[in-house]
Parts: structure tokens; C-alpha cells; sequence
């Protein structure tokens, strides 16, 4: 029985996500299954990039992706169910992150999306192949 589902998506690209997030909350429907919803912006604070931002790029960016989020989960499953979903926005490696959601959360399955898959890449996206190899619960993956 899955209690907690994590599902991961790119606010900058909601046209490519929604059907993401559509599958993520009818896998959570099954089992009346707490949904969480993570999108991770890009941490460019530790590289020589991070000197070409202002101080507060990185909390100005969080606030823009965390009013994304709940936008993009309210016109993707409605009001109702955006009331539910528990909303994680958080800055790094986004398979880094997503793992690291998971394990605190104590997700039973992770949904993710792969999208625009290079033949180095296996036919699955860097980071959803990055999440499936390490993750220690299931992974449900989403294709375009």
C-alpha cells in the first residue's frame, strides 16, 4: 500500500509536466495516498557563475519557483486538490534533491518525468535515470 507519493517537476516547463503531475496524483488516488509535489531550482551559488547573480538571486528564485508551484499544481488537478498537496521547493542537483525529499518524506513511490532523452542518456532523462538507479523506494516514470 503506497501512503506517500513525491511527485518531481519543472515549473519552467509546465506544458511538459502536467501529465507528470496528472499521473502522480491518480497513482496517490489508489491508495488515498498523501501527495507531495518537489521542484528544485538550479544552485549556481558554488560555482564561479553563482558571482555573476546579486546576493539574493537564490531566495528570489525560490519565491518565483515556489508561486510557480502552486500555480502549476492548482490549474494542472484544480483548487481543491492543490489544498492537499504538500509543496517543496528547494535549490541544488535536482536528483540529489528529489532523493533526499524522498528519504525524509518516506515516500513509497516517486513520480518523475524523462524528457527529451539523448542516446548517452539510455532513453531516459540524467536525473530520472540518476533517481531510478539510487532511490530506495519505486520509481514510476513519466514520457513524454
Amino acid at each position: 500500500m503506497i501512503k506517500s507519493v513525491l511527485c518531481a517537476v519543472d515549473v519552467s516547463q509546465p506544458e511538459v509536466d502536467g501529465s507528470v503531475l496528472k499521473a502522480a496524483a491518480k497513482l496517490a488516488a489508489l491508495d488515498n495516498a498523501q501527495l507531495d509535489v518537489i521542484t528544485v531550482v538550479p544552485d549556481f551559488g558554488m560555482s564561479v557563475v553563482g558571482t555573476f547573480f546579486e546576493a539574493d538571486f537564490h531566495e528570489q528564485a525560490e519565491e518565483h519557483a515556489r508561486e510557480a508551484l502552486g500555480e502549476f499544481v492548482k490549474a494542472t488537478l484544480g483548487s481543491e486538490a492543490n489544498k492537499k498537496v504538500r509543496h517543496i521547493v528547494t535549490n541544488g542537483r535536482a536528483y540529489e534533491k528529489i532523493l533526499s525529499a524522498a528519504k525524509e518524506a518516506n515516500t513509497d513511490l516517486i513520480v518523475i518525468g524523462s524528457h527529451k532523452p539523448e542516446i548517452s542518456d539510455y532513453f531516459i532523462g540524467p536525473n530520472a535515470a540518476r533517481v531510478v538507479r539510487h532511490a530506495s523506494c519505486s520509481v514510476y516514470v513519466v514520457r513524454d
